[in-house]
């Protein structure tokens, strides 16, 4: 969580006193995030420069569209199937600063006033999907208006989308991606540009099949736009980051794919002995006391695990983990060759908690363990490290998925992936985490080289309240340079008084005499 500025904080008293005449246009649980969600007051802050009555404004507004839409009560089952199975709209990749990639296939889109308030919920579905799962981190928008004419133009449509990033969801957007737009609709996007404001402007990116990689890679391109991705939307299920099995220490896990055979889990049963051996130390851990633990395993945990690395970063507390760090890994580039993290996962439930790791790189990542359980009350460390000659990239993700399992349970191989096929997907956690590349040698997370940390010099939390400083300096440098030219304009007006009248004495003067 962000700290508090003086104007997030201002701003939750001012709103505080204003709802109590709106009170009943809100939804209370967005009034209650965000009273505990300092970086959604930031971002409202922020997309409207810190103005307080604009920022208020844009609370207010989006407040009660978002009590309009139910948005936070929009679920995959509450909206029709067919939104989905029509592939309009969808989440999947990334641009070339890592930032999410939000797709509109607008050939796919067809003008039905009807269906127009079922398909705007589901433009609120996804965003809000989106910004619950990866911390309200921007998106990039993509309109695909390959093959498409004059039947598709919807402009209402077109502005919702708009309307989405301007005014309800702040500082969400880098920008929009056009590609191949056809030349009947420049009139069309003329007042799109109008909708979005001086500032939304320059995120608008007009390319085609020659220029669009200098913003998307081609690895999460489609061929018709010159790409080389082989994604074919269909649901169900939900399009997601296509999250798969990483390496463990001795290789692929293969014990989560619900299709395995025996022999594979026989196989896993092999592959991951050293860590039901881990498995077991902990469960004697538990019932016995730590001084039953051998003096070799804890000069191993002291060396791995140092008390102070753990209190310099921050947590996720989810409701069956705490995750640290809470958002990024962090890895170092080629020149640096810090090519190890860390994630240390804390049961904080009173059940045995069975996790798995996923990631979009499979083919990049080692990790150890990837499959495996947490006991009550303990923690446990996952290692993340790159093998090979690969390096890490911005759009590289990992999702940790979390569940309860019950006491009679057995903790090991064929009980994990029995267990991961019954599981109601209702009771699963998930979190993801986005990978950071270090081109210093000094990280802002923790990271592992040769099993020793680096402790961070500076968090996000400090580089936003310099961010914020640095805005609020800029606006006073602002005001004075706005003062310093009336006082010069003052002074001209009064110079030009002053040589009026001077020569108007001297006219008198030159009138008298004649």
């Amino acid at each position: 969580m962000f700290t508090c500025s003086p104007f997030a904080s201002l701003i939750e008293e001012e709103f505080e006193a204003w709802r109590f005449y709106k009170s009943d246009k809100y939804d209370s649980r967005d009034v209650e995030r965000l009273h505990q969600d300092d970086k959604w007051v930031e971002n409202y802050l922020l997309w409207r420069h810190d103005v307080v009555d604009d920022t208020l404004k844009m609370i207010d507004e989006s407040f009660q569209w978002r009590k309009e839409y139910t948005v936070n009560d929009l679920t995959e089952s509450s909206l029709p199937k067919w939104l989905f199975e029509n592939g309009a709209l969808f989440l999947h990749g990334y641009d070339k600063e890592g930032y999410k990639l939000f797709w509109f296939r607008v050939k796919h889109h067809t003008r039905d006033p009807k269906q127009q308030l079922e398909k705007k919920k589901l433009v609120a579905f996804w965003l809000e999907h989106y910004a619950r799962r990866d911390h309200g981190k921007p998106l990039t928008v993509v309109f695909d208006m390959a093959e498409t004419g004059i039947s598709h133009i919807d402009l209402d449509f077109v502005r919702f989308i708009v309307n989405c990033f301007t005014d309800y969801y702040p500082n969400f957007l880098t920008k929009i991606v056009i590609f191949e737009m056809p030349w009947i609709m420049n009139a069309a996007f003329k007042i799109v540009k109008g909708w979005l404001g001086p500032d939304a402007i320059s995120m608008l990116k007009f390319t085609n099949k020659n220029d669009v990689q200098e913003y998307i890679s081609g690895e999460y391109l489609p061929p018709h736009m010159g790409g080389t991705d082989s994604f074919k939307y269909s649901y169900p299920p939900l399009v997601d980051d296509d999250f798969q099995t990483p390496l463990c220490e001795n290789g692929p896990i293969t014990s989560e794919d619900e299709h395995e055979s025996k022999e594979e889990i026989d196989v896993d049963t092999k592959e991951t002995g050293d860590l039901n051996e881990e498995q077991n130390l902990n469960q004697k851990k538990v019932s016995n006391s730590e001084e039953q633990i051998s003096k070799s395993e804890e000069t191993d945990k002291t060396e791995i695990k140092p008390k102070n690395a753990k209190k310099a970063l921050s947590t996720f507390k989810g409701p069956l983990l705490h995750i640290s760090p809470a958002e990024e890994l962090y890895f170092g580039s080629k020149e640096t060759g810090e090519k190890k993290c860390l994630i240390v996962l804390t049961n904080v439930t009173k059940n045995i908690v069975a996790f798995k790791v996923r990631t979009t790189a499979p083919e990049k990542y080692r990790v150890k363990p990837s499959n495996s359980s947490c006991e009550p009350g303990t923690s446990l460390d996952i290692i993340v490290s790159l093998h090979g000659g690969f390096a890490a990239s911005l759009q590289d993700r990992f999702l940790i998925m979390a569940a309860e399992m019950d006491q009679s349970s057995g903790a090991g191989v064929p009980e994990l992936t029995q267990f991961w096929k019954e599981v109601p997907r209702t009771k699963v956690m998930e979190h993801r985490l986005r990978c950071h590349v270090i081109e210093s040698s000094k990280p802002s997370s923790l990271t592992l080289k040769e099993n020793a940390f680096n402790i961070p010099a500076k968090t996000n939390e400090d580089l936003h309240l310099q961010l914020t400083r640095l805005l609020q300096i800029n606006k006073r440098l602002q005001e004075r340079i706005d003062r310093c030219l009336w006082f010069q304009q003052l002074s001209v007006v009064l110079s030009l008084l002053s040589v009026t009248v001077v020569a108007f004495c001297f006219y008198l003067a030159y009138t008298q005499r004649s």
